[in-house]
């Protein structure tokens, strides 16, 4: 018996509308499309990174239900442009709300929407009913209602992803609104406390539905008040919501919770009512401008099945292109959107960049046959490679990559296969190989802390405090200083022979082949870095082994985190990748570099 050939999955189209980027994923060609359509409400921070997944899978379950879908971004939040929340505050997210929902309109010719909105994207939606007229019904998951208790709860999960960052109080960010690097603008944090959904007097929609937190009596009883004003509610638990939203690279939704949207929506009237006229419509892609930079949303890959943006400099082009490799199953905006303000940087000093997701992370469908951890795989190279083939056909000149964690072993691995990478920086890599058979899952939960990071934590009065309040894991602190310990004094006893080993092999492998093809490496460590127990056990503290590599460079960044909170941090890293590209020649172009397809504007 011959199974069928499962082809990938294309990536949502991208738009670009009023200063901001919209996914739009049409009904699947197989299915007949009906007369609704969905707009999604993102949430915002660090619950906007965690659920973008979630959003990819649930804008694809409703294409195979034959419905249509778009997602986009706030101004001044993911890849849209910044300054409007200046001095229109959550306004102009309203507004965007409202743009968004006619572009639907007009790429999907349906006649009604469902506004599905998460947390702060609740008050968002709520704001832009009165000035849509095409709303058939609204969905609330883990609503905020309470827009002044939201930001109270913001500032306590700051903290608590901050303290696990290893941050001190002076490297936080100041005063106002932020998560996670990710900062609010301060108009738009004046309007959100003012916020109150359990005041609103007049129903948002006929029909709602609220997938209410189970810890959180204001949404059970937001969904009470809307019934009061006699909108017909349907509520479920929000099953899992803390794993979804508290980081990344742990995010999980459940399956019945994605079920249960759709069926929800499916059900609705519009649904059961077919499309009179698909429209050929089109979504487009134009640049969007700002200082110094023009950033294009696009697809490309084969099938066009990758998704990311391209950031062009608006005068003269300098050195080698640049693609900047995700970390983990962060959006390729980044972390607190940093790689974004990496790209623009680059563009203003002339270097042209890619910045994208791998399959399965963020905005890219999987690769059929694939496990669902993707992390380490060998996967991500094919995605690599086709993102450095893609950059190469558009500026014919050379490519370097650049990552950070996961990001950066990838851009290793793949500058030393790739004969089309000229150079690489790689940020706090944790390992130069991966071992056969390592469990990602294990290696993650497990991770802890390098000693020097222990010891750096150890000496401050906020640590002695936290202890003291029972906030630290005291037993599992000394069980991973305990095993850092004995990790260093195995180290100590196969150092003698540590390239003779099959993992010291491969590691010499490495860094000798991209010795022999002249490819320069820059490799960055925050101080105290975990990566650092691995780089030190092969090459020495300070990397004095190195000097049979006069192609490697290493520097280390003082008072750092892993994610490169602190501005000093991030512009060493910026400064690294803008020496190399503006220092490669543009005759390092190698020759045969693949011609891959790019889609902009894209008929429907």
């Amino acid at each position: 018996m011959t199974l069928p050939l499962v082809l990938p999955r294309s990536a949502s189209l991208p738009t670009t509308f009023g200063g901001t980027v919209g996914l739009y994923t049409p009904s699947a060609g197989k299915v007949q499309p009906c007369d609704l359509a969905v707009l999604l409400a993102s949430p915002w921070g660090l619950e906007e990174m965690c659920t973008r997944k979630f959003w990819r899978i649930l804008a694809e379950k409703l294409s195979d239900r034959g419905i249509a879908s778009l997602r986009f971004d706030y101004p001044d939040t993911g890849d849209a442009l910044d300054g409007a929340c200046e001095l229109q505050g959550l306004s102009a997210w309203t507004q965007s709300l409202v743009q968004a929902a006619a572009e639907l309109r007009r790429i999907s010719g349906c006649r009604k929407i469902v506004v599905l909105s998460q947390g702060l994207g609740a008050v968002v939606a709520t704001d832009a009913v009165p000035l849509l007229n095409d709303v058939e019904a609204m969905a609330f998951l883990a609503p905020v209602t309470s827009g002044r208790m939201h930001l109270r709860e913001l500032a306590i999960w700051s903290k608590v992803v901050d303290e696990n960052l290893g941050l001190t109080e002076e490297q936080r960010h100041g005063p106002g609104v932020s998560i996670a690097s990710f900062v609010m603008p301060p108009a738009v944090a004046d309007d959100v406390r003012k916020a109150d959904l359990l005041s609103l007097k007049s129903m948002p929609a006929s029909r709602c539905l609220v997938i209410a937190r189970s810890d959180r009596p204001s949404d059970a009883g937001f969904a009470s008040h809307l019934k009061t004003l006699g909108a017909d509610v349907t509520c479920h638990t929000f099953e899992g919501y803390d794993r979804l939203v508290s980081n990344p690279l742990a995010a999980r939704v459940a399956p019945g919770l994605i079920n249960d949207l759709i069926d929800w929506i499916a059900s609705l009237p519009s649904a059961q009512i077919a499309l009179s006229s698909p429209t050929v419509a089109q979504s487009h892609a134009l640049p969007l401008s700002g200082d110094g930079f023009a950033e294009t949303p696009l697809r490309f890959g084969q099938y066009h099945r990758l998704s990311g943006v391209l950031c062009e400099p608006q005068g003269e082009r300098k050195g080698a292109a640049v693609v900047l490799v995700g970390s983990a199953y962060d959006r390729h905006c980044g972390w607190g959107r940093s790689t974004l303000m990496l790209a623009r940087e680059l563009a203003r000093s002339g270097i042209t960049s890619l910045r994208f997701d791998t399959a399965n992370a963020g905005d890219s469908p999987p690769r059929p046959g694939e496990p669902e951890q993707v992390l380490y795989g060998s996967g991500q190279n094919l995605d690599l490679q086709e993102a450095v083939g893609f950059l190469q056909s558009l500026e014919a000149r050379p490519v370097i990559v650049a990552g950070r964690c996961s990001g950066a072993y990838l851009a290793m691995q793949c500058a030393e296969a790739d004969p089309g990478i000229a150079g690489v920086v790689a940020v706090n890599i944790a390992t130069f190989r991966w071992k056969t058979g390592r469990s990602v899952e294990e290696a993650v939960s497990n991770a802890g802390r390098s000693l020097g990071e222990y010891g750096a934590r150890a000496l401050r009065l906020e640590t002695v405090k936290r202890i003291l309040r029972g906030e630290v894991n005291v037993v599992s602190a000394f069980f991973h200083i305990g095993k850092g310990l004995w990790g260093r004094v195995r180290n100590r006893a196969l150092g003698m022979v540590r390239f003779w080993l099959p993992h010291g092999r491969s590691v010499s492998a490495l860094f000798h082949n991209l010795q022999a093809h002249n490819k320069p490496v820059a490799l960055l460590y925050s101080e105290n870095d975990y990566g650092l127990e691995e780089f030190d056990y092969y090459f020495g503290q300070g990397g004095g082994r190195l000097s049979g590599f006069p192609n490697v460079s290493v520097t280390m960044i003082p008072a750092a985190d892993h994610n490169l909170t602190p501005p000093y941090a991030r512009e060493t890293y910026l400064s690294a990748i803008r020496h190399m590209a503006l220092n490669i020649s543009v005759e390092q172009q190698p020759e045969g570099a693949a011609q891959p397809s790019m889609e902009v504007v894209q008929a429907i």
